[in-house]
């Protein structure tokens, strides 16, 4: 989380996935952690916001109707190239050059790799780091 001056400020994250229980649970959870949550229920919802907002990470399914997780994220490269973009999938994609995320976590989600994950990424952006190091982090489970 960063801070601005002594007020903590919390980290945005565009949450997306067709399947309203995953997004409740991800939500509630992330929301205990101190992340604050904005939610799409598809590709095509999701690029409009990202097109009016700013998020600090964009989490999202694959599979999802009108615009699938993997064209969404090279959507969103072409508008924000460094934008962190973490999928969320139980097809067992990894990231690829026709995925192009930063990584991939397969469901059911394990919530601390999740968090671990995240931290990673949002790190990774404040850092500077010229590789992404998490790339393939759940690739293998």
């Amino acid at each position: 989380m960063n801070t601005n001056g002594d007020t903590p400020v919390a980290k945005r994250v565009l949450l997306v996935d067709d399947e309203g229980l995953v997004r409740d649970t991800v939500r509630l959870l992330l929301v205990q952690i101190g992340y604050r949550v904005v939610e799409a229920n598809n590709g095509a919802e999701a690029l409009g916001l990202f097109a009016r907002e700013r998020f600090d990470l964009v989490m999202t399914d694959y599979e999802m109707p009108f615009l699938k997780g993997n064209e969404l994220a090279a959507r969103i490269r072409r508008l924000a190239p460094r934008q962190p973009i973490l999928m969320m999938t139980g097809f067992g994609y990894s990231a690829s050059p026709n995925n192009p995320v930063d990584a991939v976590i397969n469901k059911p989600l394990d919530f601390a790799r999740l968090r671990i994950l995240m931290e990673g990424l949002l790190n990774e952006v404040e850092g500077t780091l010229a590789e992404p190091c998490l790339a393939e982090f759940d690739q293998f489970n």
